[in-house]
């Protein structure tokens, strides 16, 4: 038959293309394969190198600041970002990606702990930064609470129960802040961290609950990418394009032929009738939309969320788990954002397999919170919001296990001989 002919005749076009190229064809995508894994290996080798350091935050008694204070302490771990890696910093450094710091709450049988896991290199800007913002605090270097139980989870002994938190909507809807649960009146103001130190308090002695916060700076460009939500809610269309030549010259010409008949339009003209949509959105539109740009205003970060429940098999208590994830649902607004469990990290499954696929969820979780693996989705939380959720307990919260610091910290004479 002839198609066949006409096919084979192309192959064999082809394969002597290759022969007479290969060549050049060959080494050049080894080229781009090496660079990928080059990149690959300096990146990780740049992780292994990081060296990591356990900051506990003791609050003192007494406190009356607004999570407004905490804001201030993650705009001052914003200074981590680097505005850009150079090429040397990217190709021979490993600096691919941002550092991060991640910001820890803690319950176990010794109370509540607070925790700044951050770069040693980060160190002195965060401390800097929350003696800045609460005088009276005590920052100690401490041993890893992880290492108080068993490293493989879940064993013979102990059961775990946890997820990875994201947001329900876009980015760029934000969360209920603090705001929310501020009142004029102290009696009547609230702590969004008190129902999760609460639950902390009343922990057994086999019992643990770890929260982390990892944060990541993020540029610029994720502010475009949220005015561009912004602009489709109010029905703002693009910007177009300055118009070229010959767009210009078929403009003039289509009014030069309509003059009898129409006055001419231009462009300008045509943009200054279009309606102002944003005269026609309700108020909860309204607030919507200016909702989204108070959030872009603030610094932001890439964010995760991941909590660990950890408790012997024979007295596993479910509540804690519920008391765990009701935290998170107090900083949900319908109209706005809110937080939900990420279903590929929740230690939940169906279908065949269950037990199996389940286990294998538990040990993947237990030892990405150790190792501060980033899950695949992320949110993006400014630090209005990352104050609300993480924050030192005001005078409001009374969990009795809450490791506070019981004395205030004096300064020695400026006089007095030092040897």
């Amino acid at each position: 038959m002839v198609l066949p002919e006409i096919v084979q005749g192309i192959l064999n076009t082809i394969w002597d293309v290759f022969q007479a190229v290969w060549w050049i064809i060959v080494p050049l995508s080894l080229v781009f394969v090496f660079i990928e894994f080059w990149i690959y290996y300096v990146y990780v080798k740049y992780l292994r190198s990081q060296k990591w350091v356990l900051l506990e935050v003791k609050v003192p008694t007494g406190i009356e600041k607004s999570p407004k204070a905490m804001e201030q302490i993650f705009s001052a771990a914003y200074g981590i970002y680097s505005f850009g890696f150079r090429f040397t910093q990217k190709y021979f450094d490993g600096h691919i990606k941002e550092d991060w710091i991640s910001f820890e709450i803690a319950g176990y049988n010794g109370g509540v702990h607070f925790y700044i896991r951050t770069p040693e290199g980060a160190r002195n800007l965060l401390e800097s930064a929350v003696y800045a913002q609460y005088p009276d605090a005590e920052i100690v270097q401490s041993e890893d609470y992880m290492d108080l139980m068993p490293r493989t989870l879940p064993n013979q002994t102990f059961d775990v129960w946890g997820t990875d938190y994201h947001l329900i909507k876009d980015n760029a809807y934000p969360i209920r802040t603090y705001e929310y649960f501020e009142a004029p009146v102290p009696e009547k103001r609230l702590d969004p961290i008190a129902a999760l130190t609460e639950a902390m308090s009343k922990l057994k002695n086999d019992e643990a609950i770890w929260v982390q916060i990892f944060i990541r700076p993020v540029g610029p460009e994720w502010k475009k990418e949220a005015e561009a939500v912004r602009d489709k809610l109010i029905g703002r269309k693009k910007p177009a394009p300055p118009m070229r030549l010959i767009e210009s010259a078929f403009i003039l010409f289509k009014n030069l032929i309509n003059a009898p008949i129409q006055h001419p339009q231009w462009p300008a003209e045509l943009k200054k009738e279009e309606k102002n949509l944003m005269l026609l959105l309700t108020p909860g539109e309204k607030e919507i939309v200016e909702a989204i740009e108070k959030k872009v205003a603030k610094l932001a970060f890439q964010t995760n969320i991941r909590f660990l429940y950890i408790d012997k098999k024979d007295s596993f208590t479910r509540s804690n788990i519920a008391a765990t994830m009701s935290t998170f649902h107090q900083f949900n607004d319908q109209n706005l954002n809110g937080f939900r469990p990420n279903p590929n990290t929740i230690t939940i499954s169906k279908g065949l397999f269950k037990k199996k696929k389940l286990f294998y969820k538990k040990r993947k979780l237990n030892d990405a919170i150790r190792r501060m693996y980033w899950p695949g989705k992320t949110s993006i939380l400014n630090i209005e919001e990352l104050a609300t959720i993480y924050h030192f307990p005001s005078i409001v919260v009374e969990a009795p296990l809450l490791r506070r610091v019981s004395t205030k910290r004096g300064e020695p004479p400026a006089g007095l001989p030092i040897e």
